[in-house]
């Protein structure tokens, strides 16, 4: 049988780190299996669910490159579906009318609570004799579970997984208003959808044994479920906003590449010997669902930087300015001279871990006026450092070619004439030039800079 998964997001926020993780799984078991990626959206949350979350989540899957094969397909567009199970159910004995309301049922939870018990509903309408429907009042429909026995959920991450079913309460599948619950329209989607895999986060964990009595009254074979482990924040608490950004669609806003995000997000909860960099055809080829531990992973925005800087480096020197030109556009920077621009921006290659951080730290190439950082200005360009630049100014007009080589002599000359270390050199020039006392090799960013933006820069940091 054809292997067929699906990723089934609700449109009511973005699409997540721990849903866009999920989503990968699914995508790359399919595509190991040669089976097929199927893309559910969960809209029956009528108040919370938007348009804009769904283009957002849709966005994101683009992003990072993980095309579906089915879908989308819309659980409001299969109301009709939903009703005619719930009634095959209530015909066959399987569920029931609950007229208890809202209030009887939080009076007994409270009760239960209150005494210690778990709150669970007690079966009162349960063995009611069935009423007439055109008389009835406002009801839900509950399915009538199993109260003796176990049930098994056979997990290929976690093992066997075992659940009283005494424990499990005749779960609602209908509310009172006629729409169907969770629980119940996932089951007759994954049925209708002849999915063969289940792979979701281990929060749902508790859902699975209440699905899998679904399957087994509906008379459909039950697929194979895989609970992935949560992700957390550093403090080991689940990962939320207050950890930083947690939205995909942040992350490429941020300059991340969707290689490095693919890469980073396999490798939380999953590992293959000691690789750590993948390409997406390695991690379909390598991906194995029973290689996924149990214990949760803690998400790491450095090692998802230097995840990205290990993929930024494998992308030429064209490439790595165009994905940069936007970062400096948000700056207000406009490149006028593509070959100067390719060259400034890769000289910081090795320390642009980001296309953001990428942009941010070569703004200085650009800029007309540059900011000096107070610490290094006054450590480097106190009088000594002033004289050390006036006598570059001299020396370098004298240049015809203002190349690496050329201005790499001049400053060889003066340390023989004056004593002086290399550092004493470069680092008022680095200041001068960029404004901090980092950078590239120093010549290489004065003939980058080009003999006319290097002297204006130095007597402007002479006169300041």
């Amino acid at each position: 049988m054809t292997c067929r998964v699906r990723f089934a997001p609700s449109p009511t926020g973005n699409l997540h780190i721990g849903g866009a993780r999920t989503a990968l799984f699914n995508y790359l078991f399919a595509r190991k299996k040669g089976g097929k990626f199927i893309l559910r959206i969960e809209d029956t949350d009528i108040e919370r669910s938007t348009k804009e979350f769904e283009k957002s989540i849709l966005e994101g899957m683009r992003w990072l490159e993980m095309e579906w094969d089915e879908g989308p397909i819309y659980q409001m567009q299969r109301m009709d579906r939903y009703k005619a199970k719930v009634q095959e159910l209530l015909d066959a004995g399987k569920a029931y009318r609950c007229y208890c309301t809202a209030q009887e049922l939080e009076a007994k939870r409270q009760l239960a609570m209150k005494e210690g018990r778990k709150p669970k509903y007690d079966g009162k309408c349960r063995d009611l004799e069935p009423r007439n429907p055109s008389t009835q009042e406002r009801c839900s429909i509950r399915f009538k579970a199993p109260t003796e026995g176990t049930t098994v959920v056979h997990d290929i991450c976690r093992g066997d997984v075992s659940f009283e079913n005494k424990e499990l309460d005749d779960l609602i599948i209908a509310r009172s208003d006629g729409t169907p619950t969770y629980n119940f329209t996932v089951v007759v989607d994954d049925m209708d959808m002849q999915i063969t895999h289940v792979i979701r986060g281990d929060d749902h964990i508790n859902n699975t044994p209440r699905q899998i009595l679904l399957y087994e009254a509906l008379g459909f074979p039950l697929p194979q479920f895989a609970h992935l482990p949560m992700i957390f924040g550093p403090d080991k608490k689940k990962l939320s906003k207050r950890h930083g950004a947690v939205s995909v669609i942040e992350y490429q806003e941020q300059g991340f590449l969707p290689s490095a995000m693919q890469n980073y997000l396999a490798r939380l909860g999953w590992a293959h010997g000691d690789q750590e960099i993948f390409t997406k055809e390695e991690l379909i080829q390598a991906f194995d669902l029973e290689q996924v531990g149990k214990s949760p992973s803690v998400f790491d925005i450095e090692k998802l930087k230097w995840v990205n800087s290990q993929h930024m480096l494998k992308l030429s020197n064209d490439e790595i300015f165009d994905r940069t030109v936007p970062f400096l556009e948000k700056r207000g920077i406009k490149v006028n001279d593509r070959t100067m621009g390719i060259k400034a921006v890769t000289s910081e290659r090795e320390r642009g871990r980001t296309f953001d951080e990428l942009a941010e730290i070569s703004t200085f190439y650009f800029r007309d006026v540059i900011e000096f950082d107070p610490k290094s200005k006054d450590k480097w360009l106190n009088d000594e450092g002033k004289k050390t630049l006036s006598v570059l100014v001299e020396r370098l007009s004298g240049i015809e070619d203002f190349s690496d080589h050329n201005i790499g002599e001049v400053f060889k000359k003066l340390i023989e004439e004056t004593g002086k270390k290399m550092l004493d050199l470069a680092q008022p020039c680095r200041v001068a030039l960029t404004g901090t006392t980092v950078s590239p090799g120093i010549y290489e960013v004065m003939a980058i800079l080009g003999k006319d933006a290097v002297l204006n820069r130095f007597k402007r940091a002479i006169a300041a």
